[in-house]
């Protein structure tokens, strides 16, 4: 398995101080070949690690699985450096017998950045994928402290980011705030396909009554794989862009934002995180 940090020397610089140098921890960055039936589907940037969570994650956000039962066997095919090493950079998915073939569309053209989950689509309308689990259903209801507490939960998952700074995270809770999964990677959206891949693998979908808890921004295309695993409560330490909140919205996820220390902002289904004070004082809460 490829190494999930690389130690690099550099020269540190302070004002009014002599530069000094250092070995610093970087997290590794490596490009992963996703083949469905020996077919190339896609390349995308990641930290290796968890790789077969991460294509299982990347196929349920894609559409092309919807259930653990889907998702029949992966394995590492023969990819290999410089000195003939196997890198462990391609991994050959094989589909349950009843999964029909893949949508043309599905396949990138381009890779996919760490900083990009739906780079490479060739269409608009390929980047709306209906989900089979709608969580607009799901009666979740979560106590405003559980939902608060969970970026400090989350924090102490972030073994790679305590080395390296420079690793997002995704987790998920149950509606009591106990954790089920959390996954760390360079990508934001590969560390959510990780979580959403580990619930395949364990035959979890759909995620009903659980809240996903990233550790950035709240983007479109995180919304969009919280809905196609059937997640209902979609959390982010920092701010939604207003394509997430208007999909959100239109899918009936509740997005909450700037969820730090004792606040947070809801944008779109605020009847899920309740306190017993909202609940005397607002009837939204009722």
């Amino acid at each position: 398995m490829g190494r999930i940090t690389a130690r690099r020397r550099v020269t540190r610089i302070r004002r009014d101080a002599e530069p000094t140098q250092r070995a610093d921890t970087l997290a590794v960055e490596e490009p992963l070949e996703i083949r469905v039936g020996g077919e190339r589907l896609t390349v995308t940037m990641r930290t290796p690690g968890h790789d077969f969570e991460l294509v299982a994650g990347y196929l349920v956000s894609e559409g092309a699985i919807t259930a653990g039962a889907d998702y029949s066997t992966a394995r590492y095919c023969a990819g290999t450096d410089a000195d003939g090493a196997n890198t462990y950079n391609v991994v050959d998915v094989t589909l349950a017998p009843h999964v029909p073939p893949l949508d043309p569309g599905l396949v990138r053209h381009n890779a996919v950045t760490s900083a990009c989950g739906i780079c490479g689509k060739d269409s608009i309308d390929s980047v709306h994928t209906a989900s089979t689990h709608p969580p607009a259903s799901d009666p979740l209801v979560v106590d405003v402290d559980t939902v608060l507490g969970l970026p400090d939960r989350l924090r102490a998952e972030q073994e790679l980011f305590d080395k390296t700074g420079g690793l997002h995270a995704a987790a998920l809770f149950d509606a009591e705030g106990e954790l089920l999964v959390s996954r760390e990677d360079v990508g934001r959206h590969n560390a959510v396909d990780k979580v959403i891949g580990w619930a395949v693998l364990a035959d979890r979908l759909p995620l009903s009554g659980t809240v996903l808890q990233v550790s950035g921004r709240a983007s479109f295309e995180l919304v969009q794989k919280a809905a196609m695993a059937g997640i209902p409560i979609l959390c982010a330490v920092s701010a939604p862009s207003s394509l997430a909140a208007d999909l959100a919205d239109e899918l009936g996820i509740t997005l909450v934002g700037f969820s730090r220390g004792d606040s947070m902002v809801i944008y779109t289904r605020p009847d899920r995180i309740t306190t017993a004070v909202a609940a005397e004082r607002h009837p939204l809460y009722s």
